[in-house]
């Protein structure tokens, strides 16, 4: 009975470690998005993170009849790459992220999680183009 009730606690612990790493460490998907980046802010009350706009050209339409911007809200998680960014608000960024399936407190608020700066354009011309990426 003992052996029993131990090789169910194995099978536990390994069911909710599986679970945990898939979750929130798991990289869902990478990719790139391009718009007008309209705020980045470092805030929290424990754990402070960077959180971030995009707004994208395009609308959407979540309910029947109304029209919305098209957004994409993201976490930075270094502070290179956000602190290059709070020097872009307002012009169009391309932004290389990675997806994830949950949110941890001390990585962001958002299951997007940029990590490079692809380029950073004015209207008229490009004034980074490159990689910024954590050291």
């Amino acid at each position: 009975m003992k052996k029993a009730i131990w090789i169910i606690v194995a099978i536990l612990v390994v069911s909710i470690g599986i679970f945990v790493y898939i979750k929130f460490f798991f990289v869902f998907g990478t990719g790139v998005k391009t718009g007008q980046l309209n705020y980045l802010v470092h805030k929290g009350y424990v754990f402070k993170t960077y959180e971030g706009k995009l707004i994208q050209q395009g609308l959407t339409s979540r309910t029947p009849g109304s029209l919305e911007s098209n957004t994409f809200e993201f976490s930075v998680t270094d502070k290179a790459v956000a602190e290059k960014l709070m020097l872009a608000g307002g012009q169009e960024v391309q932004l290389e992220y990675e997806e994830y399936l949950g949110a941890l407190p001390w990585r962001g608020h958002s299951k997007y999680v940029v990590n490079k700066i692809i380029a950073i354009r004015d209207a008229k011309e490009t004034i980074y183009h490159g990689t910024i990426t954590p050291e």
